[in-house]
């Protein structure tokens, strides 16, 4: 492959969402604009971390009329089955207020809020195939879908089809993408200005690009495992990777040494999941992808390996709830979980998540049979395992039992409660998976201006003149949770404003 160009106008680091989203908007806004990407990994990896989502964007909207225009798979014999509630603006700021304890950045939160409608609408016409997400978001009650949590659009063949759908927009507005060139320095003129970015380019090859504009949109450092250990603290270097290995922090660094980028946000926070215990440990599968995922806990129970359930499992409805329940397992002994379910409630599980062939089955006829298998994985006190299942279910209390809402059902008398969808476990056959923690992306990321997303001088207090940050790399928005599909939507609105920002700032040094 041939090496990046020695020049360009806008050159954007990092090759996912958030990237490609600044990267067409930059081609749009100022179509004489000479876009590249680079991206430090090889052509196998492209797409970062988004290759791996179930793509699922949040969004503002007014009910299931607002979003059938953007959607590919519900014609009208089957929108005449769902129920989706409206998702207000208001909703969506409540949203990201409870699920962060109110210390996401107002500005940055408005800005994502109002913009997220029409961002995914200026996704979808440049060619962003998008469903409603009926095997994520929705459960059929009594003949009707019933959407739920707040999110319904999801992408076509998730992060993969999302990464091909941005490949071919940014073809066809001439933006380049170059890959196995990794950024190693960011450099300025006397007054602070970016005039440029050293890069390496495989095989060990040196060169400078020089640009009017930079958009740093190179990830987190959820896959480095010292920066894990010494950010997020002790034990975070044994999580699981769900993703690319290639987002290591190096970026985020470089922005601070070189322009004394400001820190923002929480860097002491991340999102991580439910993860597959048996999966890789540093390193995504790009076949598999997402099926690792183990969000299935709502519907059942969680035992640590010491045989103790250690969290309310229904304390909210899922997708408010997953992207923190990885780290609730990592303070576990041994980093594990065992979640279990019985007959009443396994069919419910998403296939692409727990079939058996991906996913260790673990099975009993009995609860007693369902101990010894989870005994062979590394449950340590089947006794305390037994005990706690029959104190769970001694605690439940009769009601109506609905997965599509907050039903109320609830144990009583449990020191950890169970909030909702409470349901004995004891209909055979018994069923158990084994867990632990898998980490998505951190929170930690650089201060910006909400309006452009241009990045903040830690000495100056000032914008660095020409450099931008977008995606996992903004930092100020989440704080140790978030709702589910926030991450995408965040990378296309604030990727949007900065190409767009950077491409009119290039072409009005340009008549001067």
């Amino acid at each position: 492959m041939s090496p990046p160009p020695s020049t360009c106008d806008v050159l954007v680091i990092g090759g996912g969402n958030a990237g490609f989203s600044a990267a067409l908007s930059a081609a749009q806004t100022n179509p004489r604009a000479h876009v590249v990407i680079i991206d430090k990994c090889p052509a196998s990896w492209a797409g970062g971390n988004t290759y791996f989502t179930a793509g699922a964007f949040r969004t503002a909207h007014n009910g299931l009329a607002d979003l059938l225009p953007l959607v590919n798979n519900t014609p009208p014999e089957k929108a005449a089955h769902i129920d989706m509630p409206i998702y207000s603006e208001k909703d969506f700021t409540h949203d990201l207020n409870r699920m962060t304890g109110g210390r996401t950045d107002p500005a940055l939160a408005k800005v994502l809020v109002q913009d997220s409608r029409e961002a995914i609408g200026w996704l979808a016409q440049n060619g962003v195939r998008f469903q409603l997400s009926f095997n994520r978001q929705a459960y059929e009650v009594n003949g009707r879908l019933k959407f739920w949590g707040g999110l319904a659009l999801k992408t076509e063949d998730g992060g993969k089809g999302l990464v091909e759908d941005h490949l071919r927009a940014g073809q066809k507005h001439g933006v380049q993408v170059f890959v196995d060139t990794a950024a190693t320095a960011l450099l300025t003129n006397p007054h602070g200005a970016i005039t440029g970015v050293e890069v390496l380019c495989r095989p060990h090859q040196k060169r400078t690009i020089t640009t009017g504009a930079v958009i740093l949109a190179a990830g987190g450092f959820e896959a480095n495992p010292q920066l894990r250990a010494q950010y997020l603290g002790p034990g975070w270097d044994a999580a699981h990777v769900r993703g690319t290995p290639y987002n290591t922090g190096d970026v985020l660094q470089i922005a601070q040494r070189d322009v004394s980028a400001k820190a923002a946000g929480n860097w002491s926070g991340c999102h991580s999941v439910a993860w597959d215990a048996d999966s890789p440990a540093h390193v995504g599968d790009r076949g598999l992808s997402n099926e690792f995922t183990k969000s299935g806990y709502p519907l059942g129970i969680m035992v640590n390996r010491d045989g103790e359930r250690f969290v309310d499992e229904g304390s909210d409805m899922r997708n408010y709830t997953y992207a923190m329940i990885g780290r609730r397992i990592l303070a576990q002994p041994g980093q594990v979980a065992f979640q279990l379910w019985d007959a009443k409630t396994t069919d419910w599980l998403r296939a692409e998540e727990y079939r058996a062939e991906v996913t260790r089955h673990l099975k009993g006829d009995s609860l007693e049979e369902l101990a010894e298998a989870c005994a062979e994985v590394g449950l340590v006190n089947k006794e305390r395992f037994l005990a706690t299942v029959e104190e769970y279910n001694k605690s439940v209390r009769p009601g109506k039992w609905d997965p599509a809402v907050k039903d109320g059902l609830s144990t009583h008398g449990l020191s950890i409660p169970k909030s909702n969808w409470a349901l004995p476990i004891d209909k055979a056959p018994f069923l158990a998976v084994r867990v632990t923690s898998g980490i998505t992306f951190t929170f930690g990321g650089l201060a910006v201006n909400p309006e452009t997303a241009a990045v903040i001088s830690e000495t100056t207090g000032a914008e660095v003149p020409g450099l931008y940050c977008v995606g996992e790399m903004l930092g100020g928005i989440f704080h140790d949770n978030y709702p589910g599909g926030s991450g995408l939507t965040s990378g296309t609105v604030f990727g949007r404003r900065a190409g767009r920002a950077a491409a009119e700032d290039v072409g009005a040094r340009d008549r001067l």
